[in-house]
């Protein structure tokens, strides 16, 4: 029998339950096949992660960070960001179906661990607000708004791409296009 590695096999667990939670969902998600796919058994998902609720909570934190880390706001170079962002969410459409399955379950009611989620916001806002005293970036929207509309922008193609095809095409050219489109958008709206 071979040794036994905990943070092999609470990376393996992350991965598991990252497909999972995307796939399913909070509620549709299930811990015996999260165990399964990561090759643990269920007790060290509990050990490791507390319950199913906890879990998705850290999944959905660590992936948040990751592309913080990856992709910082940029108010010097809004439509590079919104490339950046866009390119992010194409090759990790996992993160925005995790939010997507959490405003389902949760609503407007209180996350767990939203303070940590504050501030994170909060930094990004921070970043922007930064780019409007500046004068960079147009003080005329609050950067805490300027940040929600930027993001739903360069997020939606992601989240919907049934209305992405049905309304812009689901050729390459139409996806450049739009992407133009996106960048151009954002561009006005936070243009000086």
């Amino acid at each position: 029998m071979g040794a036994r590695d905990p943070e092999a096999t609470k990376a393996r667990i992350f991965e598991a339950a990252v497909a999972e939670f995307a796939r399913h969902g909070i509620a549709g998600a299930r811990i015996d096949r999260i165990a399964a796919e990561a090759k643990a058994n269920k007790q060290l998902i509990y050990a490791y992660f507390g319950n199913k609720a906890e879990l998705f909570a850290i999944v959905l934190e660590k992936k948040m960070l990751h592309l913080a880390e990856a992709v910082p706001v940029d108010p010097d170079d809004i439509g590079g960001w919104v490339d950046r962002l866009m390119d992010y969410h194409a090759a990790h459409p996992e993160l925005l179906r995790l939010l997507f399955w959490e405003g389902l379950e949760y609503g407007s009611d209180e996350l767990p661990h939203e303070s940590d989620r504050q501030e994170h916001y909060a930094r990004k806002v921070a970043a922007l607000r930064d780019g409007q005293d500046r004068g960079v970036v147009t003080d005329a929207i609050p950067a805490a708004d300027l940040l929600f509309l930027l993001t739903a922008l360069a997020n939606w193609t992601v989240v919907v791409p049934q209305m992405r095809r049905i309304l812009v095409g689901g050729e390459e050219p139409d996806g450049d296009r739009l992407r133009r489109s996106v960048k151009e958008a954002a561009r006005r709206l936070t243009a000086r």
